[in-house]
C-alpha cells in the first residue's frame, strides 16, 4: 500500500530570483554572481558530486592540487556570506512552468534578450532539512552527471585514485608512464588521441566492444598508440594504485595508472514536463549565453553540450550564464561580437 505525501503548501513569500539546481562550481559560481547582482537566489544541493571520489583536482588557478570538495566547501562559504544567498540540502523532484514567459524573445545576429516566467520547484528535504516549495521568476540547471562505469569488478575501487575520467585534469600527473584508456563508446579514439600528447606508452582497452574503427586504429598507430580488443576481466592493483589490466583470457598488461571513459547521463527527469532539448548523447543544448529551448530556463556545467569539462571552465560557464539571468531579469538585451 502506498502512503502518498500530504501537499505542501507553497510559501507565496517564498519566491525567488533565481533557483539554482546543483551546487558543484558552476552552479556555485552563478549563484555567488547572482547574488552579487543582489539577486535572491536559492540553491537546492543533492549533494551528490560526480567527483567525489576524485581526492585532488587540477587546472583551477590558485587552487592547483585542493581537493574537490574543499572547492565546494569554500564556495558555499563565499556565497552565503551574502544576504540575498540560501543554501538547502535537497533532492529536486519537479519543476513546473506556471505561466508563460513575461517577455517575449529577442534575437539578432548581435543581441539577444531571453525572457523570464514563473516556476514552482519541488524538493524533497535531505540530512533531516525539510520538503520545499518554492517558486522563482528563472531557473539554473547545474545539476552535473551521473556515471556509468564500464562493468568491471574492481573498477569503482581505482576510479579517482589511478583511474580518471578527466583527461585534462589528470593527463600531467601521468606523463611518460603506461596508461590505458578504458571505453566503449564511439568516440574513444579521439580521446586516446589527446592522452597521447603526455605518454608515448599509452593502450586502448575496448572490452570487446567495436568502438574503434580500422581507420581509426591506423590513426592511433602512427601516434604509438596500441588498440587491445580483447574483453578485460577487471583492473589489477593495491592501496598504492593500478598495477594492470587482466584480460578474459589471462594476460595481464601492466599499467601504471589511466583513464576511463564511462557513459554520463544528464540528471534531468525531474525537468521532464520542460521538454528541453538535448543533444545525441542526452546532454541539454544551450545558447551561447547558456538558455536552454524553454524560457526562463538556463543551464551551465557538465549536464550541457558537449560534455563534461575542467573544474575552472565549469566555473567560467556559471558566471557567465548568471550574467546572461540578470540581464534577463531585466530586459537589457545580450551583445555578441561578429
Amino acid at each position: 500500500m502506498t502512503t502518498e505525501r500530504a501537499p505542501l503548501p507553497t510559501d507565496a513569500a517564498t519566491e525567488y530570483d533565481v533557483i539554482v539546481i546543483g551546487a558543484g562550481p558552476a552552479g556555485l559560481s552563478a549563484a555567488l554572481n547572482l547574488v552579487r547582482a543582489r539577486r535572491r537566489t536559492l540553491v537546492l544541493d543533492s549533494n551528490r558530486p560526480r567527483h567525489s571520489a576524485t581526492l585532488i583536482s587540477h587546472g583551477f588557478l590558485t587552487r592547483d592540487n585542493t581537493p574537490p570538495h574543499e572547492l565546494r566547501r569554500l564556495g558555499r562559504e563565499e556565497y552565503l556570506a551574502y544576504p540575498e544567498a540560501e543554501h538547502q540540502l535537497a533532492v529536486v523532484e519537479s519543476i513546473t512552468a506556471l505561466e508563460e514567459p513575461g517577455r517575449h524573445i529577442y534575437q539578432t545576429d548581435t543581441h539577444t534578450t531571453g525572457s523570464t516566467g514563473l516556476f514552482e520547484v519541488r524538493a524533497r528535504g535531505i540530512n533531516g532539512q525539510p520538503d520545499r516549495v518554492v517558486r522563482c521568476k528563472t531557473v539554473l540547471l547545474a545539476t552535473g552527471l551521473k556515471e556509468t562505469l564500464p562493468k568491471l569488478p574492481s573498477i569503482r575501487s581505482f576510479y579517482g585514485m589511478g583511474l580518471f575520467s578527466c583527461v585534462a585534469c589528470d593527463g600531467y600527473e601521468y606523463s611518460d608512464r603506461p596508461i590505458a584508456l578504458i571505453g566503449e563508446t564511439s568516440d574513444i579514439a579521439w580521446r586516446a588521441l589527446l592522452i597521447a600528447q603526455w605518454s608515448d606508452h599509452l593502450t586502448v582497452f575496448t572490452n570487446g566492444a567495436d568502438a574503434v574503427t580500422d581507420g581509426q586504429e591506423e590513426v592511433l598507430a602512427d601516434r604509438g598508440v596500441r588498440v587491445e580488443r580483447r574483453p578485460i576481466a577487471d583492473v589489477e592493483g593495491s592501496r598504492e594504485g593500478v598495477s594492470g589490466i587482466r584480460l578474459d583470457d589471462g594476460d595481464v598488461i601492466e599499467i601504471s595508472g589511466g583513464f576511463v571513459r564511462p557513459k554520463w547521463h544528464a540528471q534531468l527527469d525531474f525537468a521532464g514536463s520542460l521538454d528541453l532539448a538535448t543533444d545525441g548523447w542526452g546532454l541539454l543544448t544551450i545558447d551561447r549565453d547558456g538558455r536552454t529551448s524553454h524560457a526562463g530556463v538556463y543551464a551551465a556545467g557538465d549536464c550541457t553540450s558537449p560534455g563534461p569539462q575542467q573544474l575552472i571552465v565549469a566555473a567560467g560557464a556559471g558566471a557567465r550564464v548568471a550574467a546572461t539571468i540578470n540581464r534577463d531579469l531585466i530586459g537589457v538585451p545580450t551583445a555578441h561580437s561578429r
